[in-house]
C-alpha cells in the first residue's frame, strides 16, 4: 500500500481516540489546554531538529513567503485545536465527529476546485452519498451545527495549505507551533502568576498528561503532513472518515452522548459511502501486473 495512505490512516486513527485523552483533562480550561498543546509540541519538535542537527538547514529555509504561508496554517490549526478540546470536554463529541464527517467533503471540493484534481466516475457515488448523509445529519440537529462547521472548515483549509506548503512535515509543523509559541507561553505564564493555572496544581498525573499533549499532538500531525504531500487531497478527504467514526463510537458508547435512530440513518449513509469508496479504490488500483510472478517464481 502507498506510504502516504498508510500515514493518513495512522493519523486519522490516532485522532479518532483523542476524545479519551482530552476527557482525562476535562478540569483544565480549553484555552490553557490549547496553550499546553502548542508549547510542548513546539519544544518537542525543536528538540528533534536540534538532535538531528537540522537547525541550520531549518533557518536557511525561512523567508517572508514561507513564514506567511505557515502563519495562515498556524491560525487554522490553532483555531481547530481550541474548538475541538472545548467541544469534547463540554460533552459534544458526537457533534465534533459530525464536523470531521463534513471535513472530507470540504477537502474534496477544495481539491477539485482549487487543485484541479479529478475523481473517477464511480467515485462520485460515495461522495454524493456522504453529502446526503451529512445534510441529513445537519437537519436533524435542528440548529446550525456551528461546532461541526468550524472544525470542518478550519481543518479543510489547513489541509489545503499543507498541500501547497514548501517545508517538510517536521519543519512545517515546527514553524506553525513556533509562530504560536510565544503567545501560548505568555498566557501560561500569566495563569501561573495569578494562581489560576492547572499545571503543578492539580496532581502529577494531570501535569504529565499536559506535557504529553505535545507528543499526542505532534505524532498524528506529522503523519498527516506527510500524507498530504504524497497523495491527492481527494484521497485525504476520504481517509478522514476514520477519525470521526471512532470519535462517534466513543461519544455514544463510552461517554453516553445522545444518539437515536434518526441520526443512525444519517451516519449509516456516510459509512456506506466510505465502504463504496474503499472498494472502488482497491479495484481501480489492481493491475494485471499483480498477477505476474516475481523473478524466480513459477
Amino acid at each position: 500500500m502507498n506510504k502516504g495512505i498508510l500515514h493518513g490512516i495512522g493519523a486519522y486513527t490516532l485522532w479518532g481516540f483523542f476524545p479519551i485523552y482530552w476527557k482525562l483533562l476535562h478540569h483544565v480550561p480549553a484555552l490553557e489546554l490549547l496553550s499546553h498543546r502548542i508549547v510542548w509540541s513546539y519544544l518537542l519538535m525543536m528538540g528533534i531538529i536540534i538532535a538531528s542537527r537540522g537547525g541550520a538547514e531549518f533557518r536557511k529555509l525561512l523567508n517572508a513567503r514561507v513564514i506567511g504561508i505557515y502563519f495562515i496554517a498556524a491560525m487554522l490549526i490553532g483555531g481547530n485545536w481550541g474548538m475541538y478540546v472545548w467541544a469534547v470536554n463540554a460533552g459534544h463529541i458526537v457533534e465534533t465527529s459530525l464536523g470531521y464527517f463534513i471535513n472530507p467533503l470540504v477537502s474534496v471540493v477544495l481539491g477539485l476546485v482549487i487543485l484541479r484534481e479529478k475523481l473517477r466516475p464511480m467515485q462520485w457515488v460515495p461522495i454524493l452519498l456522504a453529502l446526503i448523509g451529512v445534510v441529513y445529519l445537519t437537519v436533524t440537529f435542528g440548529r446550525l451545527p456551528w461546532i461541526a462547521l468550524t472544525l470542518a472548515f478550519t481543518f479543510g483549509f489547513y489541509g489545503l495549505v499543507k498541500k501547497l506548503a514548501p517545508l517538510s512535515s517536521l519543519y512545517g509543523l515546527t514553524l506553525e507551533t513556533g509562530l504560536l509559541f510565544m503567545p501560548a507561553l505568555a498566557f501560561l505564564g500569566v495563569m501561573q502568576v495569578t494562581g489560576d493555572g492547572a499545571f503543578l496544581h492539580t496532581g502529577i498525573s494531570s501535569d504529565l498528561l499536559m506535557v504529553g499533549a505535545g507528543v499526542v499532538t505532534t505524532i498524528p500531525l506529522l503523519l498527516f503532513s506527510s500524507a498530504a504531500k504524497q497523495i491527492p487531497l481527494t484521497m485525504i478527504g476520504v481517509l478522514q472518515y476514520f477519525a470521526p467514526t471512532i470519535q462517534f463510537l466513543i461519544g455514544v458508547f463510552v461517554y453516553d452522548e445522545p444518539f437515536d435512530m434518526t441520526r443512525l440513518f444519517g451516519f449509516g449513509l456516510v459509512w456506506l459511502a466510505l465502504i463504496i469508496f474503499g472498494v472502488e479504490s482497491y479495484l481501480a488500483h489492481r493491475t494485471p501486473q499483480a498477477l505476474i510472478p516475481e523473478p524466480g517464481e513459477g
